[in-house]
């Protein structure tokens, strides 16, 4: 798996559990500041369009995931 789909998955996973924390009528509710980080998460993929930096992708290449254009 690329790195680049790791961060779809981990962004998506991170923003879904958020929202379940943040959310009033959730059964897994805790504080409506749980979506700040669905807040965090979104800036974060936003800034990487632009500047290509992402910290967790930093991460994933030092744990050995592969650049797409390294792939294959």
């Amino acid at each position: 798996m690329t790195v680049e789909r790791m961060i779809r998955i981990v962004a998506g996973m991170f923003i879904m559990l958020s929202l379940a924390l943040g959310v009033e009528g959730s059964p897994l509710f805790v504080s409506k500041w749980a979506l700040a980080f669905t807040a965090f998460v979104g800036a974060n993929l936003f800034q990487f369009g632009f500047t290509n930096f992402c910290p967790m992708a930093i991460l994933l290449r030092k744990l050995g995931f592969k650049d797409a254009s390294n792939c294959c």
